[in-house]
């Protein structure tokens, strides 16, 4: 097929790239010449071509036959299969699905070649009618000559073209027969699928109670199906004295594998460590050394079975070597995992814990590779599972307390799947339970997987201290620890999933089911694949919307540390509305949702919404003005005569803190209603005028002087803004005096205070009299009322 595949691109190749195409030259005659030219040259290119395709008719000849004997070897396979036999019908099936999806691809390079010589042939046909309807009155004595040339050889590679494509008439009416040879076994192969999934999924056969009850039977007709089943047949690839001999020669192959790791780890490598002293892997190393052996000679047996299959063209080995690979890669990922997040003691405790499992998924796949019967799997597998559950439950109890808490939990979930494979293989459901256990250790070797990494990351973490460290140092780890492991864990089920089906060589349809609309309709499709998607897609945007306001916020910080905390908070509620809004548009076009539905309902609910959020819509407004930098958190401002630190800001509310210690929330908009007063906007000070009285007849210079010059000595007085004291009015008993004087607003009720007492006790100094109020009261006598009136 790789032949053809190449002689079929060769095939598109020479008539895609041809002869350089005549542009607009200066005038006919010269477009003649250059045509005769180029005619010339891909006629000897055309002639080269077609002797070069002569010689390879044999080959493709072969190959079209050996295409035909394969799909007749295919077809009398999957026509002649038990139903029984679910393993060997799900082998078949196999093959003729892989045998139909590799045609198909093969044959596009020969059906383009194809389509593409009627093209030229069309193309041709037009180039020969209009040189032929070529006026010759309008031409030159040089372009008539080259007319007649460029005639001629258009009408000799016409020919040629034509005689390449009745020379593979022949072949096309081979592929048209293989091509609907192939689709019938294909469509005939998915629908024993389906037959296959009903009998796995909805159709069981007798609960295994009604089995005991009537053993005696099921033993005789079992006795009786294995030995029509794997009765030895003479040049058969799948004799069973043979199958017999390839287990040994697999077995084998897994003693040299160990004794490879043996040597190899167990003594150079244990020399070499204790030669080079390595003291901070020592004592890790020796304590893990038998585990690193096996889990090496498990990774090495991998690799010699890959090098089996890729060599022995045996359809048995490559067959049991694949599904061997891919347990023992499976087996290799659980044991390195272990080794890498546990301890000495405790990877002997989890594997103990793990045997039941791995030893029930190495039992499907030895039913796999013997292509066992329904009937025995039906007789012994039920009684197996029951006791890896009770196996299952004595190692959990047994060694739970020794392992990492994840991995209790992951051993509590390995029990309930065994025992729900128990109950539903009791029950009838045999396949079923056999397709849940892969699946399990398909799923716990994905879960163990990532566990290790998530692990490993955490190391990476704490020795780097990115817990605390800036963005620009941790953003790659976030976006490992964040974006890919959540990634993984999506990605987990559908690979385990996957893997579970293809041991009933059900891959293809397993793809096909994830695609499936499980919502199909003009306004909504719904599947397990775009599911995935955007579930992968919200982790991506999570990420996304954390490291740039990370960066935003360092941004801030390092340019105006004053107002980094509001202009975060504000760059914060953008960068939300941005992600998440690009996140759900996203979303909405994977689910493919109607824009015609997004219209209607943002329609009516428009003018509603509208109106209701009027109010939301203008503390939005104005809270963007205030984090845009009126004000900031820490700013002291005053609202309604009450006073406090900015606490926080939103797009709707700005909480404050007061004086007295309440909080208070005012929305945005009263803010501005109000007229707020920002106190620490400009430079953080207010200027308090507080008063005093001084007796008559004192001297107010004096007073002016010795007043400004003490108040000026206290901390919180700044040169720029020193104190200053004006007459202010003639009282009834004192001349009264005006202090103005600059305090800071945080501290303005006690530093008010200690400037009253700095101007008390100066006066008090200097002997200033500070009068208090005095009234005279004039006692009269009722005679001298009398007198007076």
């Amino acid at each position: 097929m790789n032949r053809i595949r190449i002689i079929a691109i060769l095939f598109a190749v020479f008539f895609c790239i041809n002869a350089n195409a005549v542009l607009k030259e200066k005038d006919l005659t010269n477009t003649l010449s250059i045509l005769r030219n180029e005619l010339m040259n891909y006629r000897t290119e055309l002639e080269r071509q077609t002797e070069y395709l002569k010689t390879q008719q044999s080959q493709i000849t072969g190959n079209i036959i050996s295409v035909l004997n394969q799909s007749n070897q295919n077809a009398l396979m999957l026509y002649s299969q038990k139903s029984d036999y679910v393993f060997d019908l799900t082998y078949a099936c196999n093959e003729a699905t892989e045998q139909y999806k590799r045609f198909q691809s093969n044959v596009t390079p020969f059906m383009s070649y194809i389509n593409k010589n009627k093209v030229e042939i069309a193309r041709y046909d037009s180039l020969i009618a209009s040189l032929s309807t070529m006026p010759e009155m309008a031409l030159t004595e040089k372009a008539k000559i080259d007319r007649n040339v460029c005639l001629t050889l258009a009408i000799n590679i016409r020919r040629s073209l034509q005689g390449n494509s009745d020379q593979m008439s022949d072949y096309i009416r081979f592929y048209n027969m293989a091509d609907q040879r192939l689709r019938n076994l294909n469509d005939y192969a998915i629908k024993r699928y389906s037959d296959i999934q009903s009998s796995i999924f909805v159709n069981g056969g007798d609960n295994y109670f009604n089995v005991i009850k009537n053993l005696g039977t099921h033993i005789h007709d079992t006795e009786m199906t294995v030995a029509d089943k794997y009765r030895p047949i003479r040049q058969s690839q799948w004799d069973s004295r043979l199958i017999f001999f390839l287990f040994i020669v697999i077995l084998l192959y897994s003693a040299i594998a160990i004794i490879i790791n043996l040597i190899l780890i167990r003594v150079l490598a244990t020399k070499v460590i204790r030669k080079q002293r390595f003291s901070n892997i020592q004592d890790s190393f020796f304590q893990k050394r038998s585990w690193i052996i096996t889990a090496m000679a498990v990774v090495t047996f991998a690799i010699i079975l890959g090098i089996i299959r890729m060599t022995v063209k045996q359809n048995f080995i490559i067959m049991a070597s694949r599904l061997l690979v891919e347990y023992a890669w499976l087996l290799g990922v659980i044991l390195f995992s272990l080794i890498l997040r546990l301890k000495g003691d405790q990877i002997k405790s989890a594997f103990r814990i793990y045997a039941p499992i791995i030893v029930v998924g190495f039992i499907v796949i030895a039913f796999r590779i013997i292509l066992i019967p329904n009937d025995l799997v039906n007789l012994i597998f039920p009684p197996i599972l029951l006791v890896c559950a009770i196996w299952q439950w004595i190692v959990i109890r047994k060694h739970n307390h020794n392992i990492p808490r994840s991995d209790v939990f992951y051993t509590n979930i390995s029990f309930l799947v065994v025992v729900a494979s128990v109950i539903s293989s009791w029950m009838g459901y045999t396949l079923f339970s056999v397709e849940l256990l892969i699946w399990w250790v398909m799923q716990l070797t994905c879960i163990l997987t990532i566990t290790c990494i998530a692990v490993w990351l955490k190391k990476w973490a704490d020795k780097h201290n990115f817990h605390e460290a800036p963005i620009t140092r941790t953003w790659f780890y976030r976006l490992l620890y964040y974006v890919g492991l959540p990634t993984l864990g999506v990605a987990s089920i559908f690979i385990s999933i996957y893997w579970a089906a293809d041991v009933f060589n059900m891959g293809d349809t397993t793809r096909m089911f994830f695609g499936k609309r499980i919502i199909d309709s003009k306004q909504f499709i719904l599947s397990i694949k775009s599911l995935a998607n955007v579930t992968i897609l919200y982790f991506i945007f999570a990420y996304i919307n954390h490291t740039v306001q990370a960066f935003l916020k360092l941004h801030f910080e390092k340019n105006n540390p004053d107002t980094a905390a509001s202009r975060t908070i504000m760059a914060r509620n953008i960068v939300q509305i941005i992600v998440w809004g690009v996140w759900l548009l996203i979303s909405l076009a994977i689910f493919h949702v109607s824009n015609k539905w997004l219209v209607v309902i943002s329609g009516g609910l428009s003018t509603g919404v509208g109106f209701a959020s009027k109010d939301i819509l203008e503390n939005i407004y104005y809270g963007i003005s205030l984090m845009a930098g009126r004000i900031k958190i820490g700013d002291y401002v005053e609202c309604n005569g009450i006073r406090g630190r900015v606490k926080s800001i939103s797009y709707t509310s700005t909480t404050i803190e007061t004086t007295t210690g309440s909080i208070i929330a005012f929305q945005n908009s009263q803010l501005f209603t109000n007229n707020f007063k920002n106190m620490t906007k400009n430079h953080g000070y207010e200027l308090d005028i507080l008063e005093v009285g001084v007796a008559y007849g004192t001297d107010i210079k004096k007073v002016r002087e010795l007043l400004v010059e003490a108040i000026s000595k206290l901390s919180f007085i700044t040169k720029k803004r020193p104190p200053k004291v004006v007459l202010k009015s003639f009282g009834d008993n004192s001349i009264n005096l005006k202090i103005l004087v600059w305090v800071p607003v945080l501290t303005q009720y006690s530093n008010d205070g200690d400037v009253m007492e700095v101007v008390y006790n100066t006066l008090n100094d200097n002997n200033i009299q500070i009068p208090f109020p005095q009234r005279d009261v004039r006692i009269v006598q009722a005679d001298e009322v009398a007198t007076n009136a």
